[in-house]
This record gives C-alpha cells, structure tokens and sequence, in this order.
C-alpha cells in the first residue's frame, strides 16, 4: 500500500515503501502480481515507479542472465538506491524516467508491471498508453492499486471516521479510486482485460494499520485544512488505540495484455 500522505522525506518513504512491503497484506498481493506476470528467462521486464528498487531482485531472479529488467523512477532518492539494491545484478537497469512519457522504443518490452504508482500520477490513462506502446504484442501488464474511496475504520465516533476517510479519498490521494477504475483504463487503452481481482486489506491491530495508514499525520493535516474537528479527531484517535481495531480497504489487481497482432 502507499501511505495516505505526500510528506514524508525521502528517508521516510523509503522505509515506509519496505515496511508496506513485508507488512502481510503487502508481501500476499506482490506475489500474485510476480506469478500473474508470467516471467520466463530471457524476458525483458519493466517497472515503471520501481521506487527503491524493492521488487527489482525478484524480477531478475525471474528472468535470469538472459534476461533484463528495467527499473524507471522520476524520484533520484530513490533511484540511488535502486541502484545500490541491484548492483550484484548485472541485468539490471535503473532509469530516471517519467511514467507518462516512457524512454523507451515502442514494442521493446515483455513484461511490465506498476505498483501503487498510479494513483499519484497527473494522468494514469497516458502512463496505460506509454505500457501499450512500449509492451511488445502478445505481452502483458500487471497493475496493482488500493481503493481508498473503500477505506473504512470502526470508531464509535462514526461521524469523525467517515469525515477522515472523505478526506482521505478527496484531499490526500490524487486519484484515490483508481484501483476500481484499471479495468476500464486498460481497454481504453487497447489492452486486452485478462483478469481483475479485488482483496480486502484488513487489519485489527492498531500499529499495524498505522505504519500503512499513519493515521495521527493524516488527521493533523485535517484539522489544520478544517475538515476535522481537533478535539474530536483528538478524542477519536485516542479511541483507536483502545480495545477492539479494525480497518480495511480493497486492494485490486489487473492484468493486460496486448493483443497478439496489432491492428
């Protein structure tokens, strides 16, 4: 998942993006979305907004020295250490790039993947398109997103849980109901819908939801924009962390593929 806020440092994020990773819910969908991909040795495979480079080793563990994997990222914090990540990887190359205008030739790719990177963008359906055309035919996409127009939290106060999760659907997350949306993007694009599978990530342990969600920060950011009462957002995380917890929202995943012959 991606953290319901946009400042963090770099510093930060980076240990936020590996902590997502190895939290459970994180660890289950990464390894739908490797087995979905469908890698063979000698694939060329792209991972557009590769971050730190998290899931760079797998992917080329996938595909093998013959093989090559592609990591572009916009962000050089990230970049530097993608690259201190895969340096025993001679088939790995990190890029800075932008999702939304590829530097790569048409048709050059096998496989291609993003995640969690679409709902930040400016325009998703523009970065589908740059995959279409740099995704070789008969190739495939892999694409996985939260929904967090979906996110709910069990407070007695539900009054104050439902202002937080509107504002973080309306005011935190740029395109926060992408993750329902990639189906439809995928075949505005030209891409051929394999499948599409939606999960519920769930958690019942404050801490753990907080390391994803980081609930005080978000809440302190809607107070202060007036979309929170203080008192009450006070009252209500206070509640949080005593008794019973439960949070979740719906996670999707989708698959593309580029019909076999371009017509």
């Amino acid at each position: 998942m991606t953290p319901p806020s946009s400042t963090l440092r770099a510093a930060d994020q980076i240990a936020y993006l590996d902590q997502a990773a190895a939290s459970d819910p994180g660890r289950q969908y990464k390894q739908q979305l490797l087995a979905a991909l469908n890698l063979r040795p000698g694939h060329v495979v792209l991972d557009v907004g590769c971050g730190p480079g998290t899931d760079l080793p797998a992917l080329a563990t996938a595909v093998g020295d013959r093989g090559a994997v592609i990591g572009i990222d916009h962000d050089p914090a990230m970049l530097e250490q993608a690259q201190q990540r895969t340096a025993a990887h001679a088939h790995v190359t990190v890029r800075a790039g932008d999702a939304h205008a590829l530097p790569l030739d048409d048709a050059s790719i096998d496989r291609a993947r993003t995640d969690r990177v679409l709902q930040h963008l400016a325009d998703p359906r523009q970065a589908l398109a740059e995959l279409r055309r740099v995704v070789r035919p008969g190739g495939l996409v892999a694409l996985a997103e939260p929904d967090w127009d979906t996110l709910a939290i069990d407070a007695t106060d539900t009054a104050t849980s439902r202002a937080y999760t509107r504002y973080v659907a309306s005011k935190v997350v740029r395109n926060a109901a992408i993750g329902r949306q990639l189906g439809r993007l995928l075949n505005d694009v030209g891409f051929e819908v394999a499948s599409i599978e939606a999960t519920v990530a769930m958690f019942h342990d404050y801490q753990a939801a907080d390391a994803i969600l980081r609930m005080p920060a978000v809440a302190q950011r809607a107070w202060q924009s007036g979309a929170l009462d203080e008192n009450a957002a006070r009252t209500w995380l206070t509640s949080l962390t005593n008794g019973p917890f439960l949070a979740a929202f719906t996670f999707f995943t989708a698959i593309g593929r580029v019909p076999a012959t371009n017509s």
